[in-house]
């Protein structure tokens, strides 16, 4: 997506081998009119899938999977990192390993919002090592739902989430693919949507 690629190259900071710190307009502050305009492409890509739920994980997937769902006319889920008081039915959950933080999570979703009749596209900030959707659709398929998809903002191509998650036969698309963090620049492959 020339967008969300010009962008990057505008606004993106490279921390170090591996790391592409995009707080001011995905990570932290939300650029919304970036955000809707990924929302709608993900829901382009997914029009003719049959989705009828968009499952992401707190915090920074949630604008861009609501952006989708709208566009789809579904619900979206979001997987929250830690419980509250107040969810007290059985919960789906799954551990989820950050490459970003070094840390896992035990990620969940009340049983309630998703069955085995629902169709899901899960949306994510970033694909790295692919853990996080990795635990989303472990989610997905406690719940007998069937993941129709798994769209990314930034997928880091040089890692091997997307291998992971292909061979787990699902597709994958990414709106801005990223070769190489190397030497203060980033390097780009073309993107999937």
């Amino acid at each position: 997506m020339k967008e969300l690629v010009e962008r990057i190259k505008k606004d993106g900071h490279i921390l170090g081998e591996g790391v592409l710190k995009v707080d001011s307009f995905v990570t932290h502050q939300v650029d919304p009119v970036l955000m809707e305009q990924m929302g709608q492409r993900f829901a382009e890509v997914f029009k003719d899938a049959g989705i009828t739920k968009v499952v992401t994980i707190e915090a920074s997937g949630i604008a861009p999977a609501v952006f989708a769902a709208k566009e789809l006319n579904v619900p979206m889920i979001f997987a929250r990192k830690a419980k509250s008081l107040t969810m007290d039915e059985e919960l789906l959950t799954s551990s989820v390993y950050s490459f970003t933080k070094q840390v896992t999570s035990t990620v969940s979703i009340s049983r309630k919002f998703l069955s085995n009749e629902d169709k899901v596209l899960i949306v994510d900030d970033f694909l790295a090592n692919g853990q996080a959707a990795k635990g989303l659709i472990e989610l997905c398929q406690q719940a007998g739902a069937e993941v129709e998809g798994i769209g990314i903002i930034i997928e880091k191509s040089f890692q091997d989430g997307r291998q992971l998650i292909e061979d787990m036969g699902l597709k994958v698309v990414s709106l801005a693919r990223i070769a190489s963090l190397t030497n203060g620049e980033v390097e780009f492959l073309e993107g999937d949507a």
